[in-house]
């Protein structure tokens, strides 16, 4: 059943014939430029196996990647199905892939013991690789990093979340906050937290982390996070608690510092900075479900490893500039005719928050070039973070921006945009809403 939940994550992802693997049972390092499965690496009460890949070139004092699979995964699908490898054989770093052994082969991140430091299970084994890796090459102790997809995302919170002092930072393709998938009755699956249902504040996800290792008071791992607006599997809302989770544990405000579109309907924001190593980055994608691209090469820019100097630890401070980007078309100044537009507005809400669907008809004769959509929340409703526009302010009277690619709407032609939120208990819909200041039906 489990295994249904979570489907296999794209056919990109797919590699069944990977199981002559050449075994190492010493504590010899693994041949280079393979992937080598590596035996007796240390405490491991989950009977995890460990793969290694060391690259025919590794620089003189290597990073380390702990690439993390999903729900029926192993860790040689895992390698043979992204790019973490072929980018360690440009840029010199290891790669450590954990595999499950269990039937699900989903990684534990719902036991009390997966979620205490040093607690048991799955934490405890990828902490022995970790070491194992570390004992035996000249690892960079200030650049080692964890990424995932599905479980494995959802374990990669877990990992930054129980040893902050190791992980220097972390990506996580389609997670969700670390301890919302906690359970005590020993089952694998938190049905409220994989529909999006577990709502918090950002002080209570960042105390859920805070007490699994109580008396750390040191730095926070960086965190990258990614998910499809169309998530069925760990629905949406799981991302806007993932900001607030890590937004919180690096002491930063929820409002994003930096707002940009890298490609088409993908909006991404940045917390605490506006570099390519922001404290934390979220990366939006409009229309994409569970099965998600895993963009490799985007997380290993985060983490600092496509340049041959590594990033500092932390951030260094930065003026913020305006919470969103302005337009990248200037919207006219002439409105479209009287009559000229429709707006579609569809809500979905669950307890103290939701999402707006929002399409936009030019339903005038003359090409929209550049656009402007003002409506005003209802009360108690603030905006977390968007899709194919920018947002500005977050609540009260909002404009919505074009961004470049959907600047034009020609006659009877429109654009799709949306956004999440936060409310107070009322999630209607705006009363009006105006198209570069001309008043627009409601569909």
């Amino acid at each position: 059943m489990l295994r249904k939940r979570l489907r296999l994550l794209g056919a990109a992802l797919v590699a069944a014939g990977l199981t002559a693997l050449a075994a190492v049972t010493t504590a010899t390092p693994a041949s280079a430029a393979a992937l080598t499965e590596v035996t007796n690496f240390g405490t491991n009460p989950s009977n995890l196996r460990m793969y290694l890949y060391v690259p025919d070139r590794v620089a003189p004092q290597p990073a380390l990647v702990v690439a993390i699979h999903y729900c029926t995964g192993t860790g040689p699908a895992f390698y043979s199905g992204t790019q973490f490898a072929s980018l360690a054989d440009r840029y010199g770093y290891i790669v450590v892939y954990p595999s499950v052994t269990r039937s699900s082969q989903c990684f534990d991140v719902s036991s009390p013991q997966a979620l205490r430091r040093d607690g048991g299970s799955d934490p405890v084994g990828i902490m022995s690789m970790v070491n194992y890796v570390r004992q035996r090459y000249n690892v960079d102790p200030n650049r080692i990093f964890a990424t995932g997809v599905s479980s494995g995302a959802m374990m990669t919170n877990v990992m930054l979340g129980l040893y902050p002092d190791v992980f220097n930072a972390g990506a996580a393709f389609a997670g969700v906050p670390f301890g919302c998938f906690a359970t005590t009755n020993g089952s694998e699956w938190n049905s409220e937290c994989a529909n999006g249902q577990v709502i918090k504040t950002a002080q209570q996800w960042g105390d859920l982390v805070r007490n699994a290792y109580p008396g750390y008071s040191g730095k926070r791992p960086r965190m990258q996070l990614w998910h499809g607006t169309n998530d069925e599997t760990l629905r949406y809302p799981n991302f806007g608690e993932e900001i607030k989770q890590w937004t919180n544990l690096n002491g930063l405000s929820q409002t994003p510092t930096f707002t940009d579109t890298p490609q088409s309907g993908y909006t991404r924001t940045r917390y605490g900075s506006s570099g390519g190593t922001a404290p934390v980055e979220a990366i939006s994608m409009q229309g994409v479900s569970h099965n998600l691209p895993v963009d490799a090469a985007q997380a290993i820019r985060f983490f600092g490893l496509d340049t041959s100097t590594p990033p500092p630890t932390t951030a260094p401070p930065t003026t913020a500039p305006p919470t969103t980007a302005p337009p990248t078309t200037a919207p006219p100044t002439t409105p479209p005719p009287s009559g000229g537009c429709r707006v579609a507005y569809v809500v979905n809400a669950w307890n103290t928050g939701l999402t707006a669907d929002v399409t936009i008809t030019n339903t005038g004769a003359a090409t929209v070039n550049g656009w402007s959509l003002a409506f005003t929340l209802p009360a108690g409703q603030t905006i977390t973070s968007g899709w194919n526009a920018t947002y500005s302010p977050t609540s009260g009277a909002v404009t919505a921006r074009n961004v470049s690619y959907n600047a034009t709407i020609p006659p009877n032609g429109s654009v799709s945009i949306g956004f999440q939120a936060n409310h107070t208990g009322n999630t209607g819909r705006p009363a009006s809403f105006t198209l570069n200041g001309a008043t627009c039906a409601v569909a």
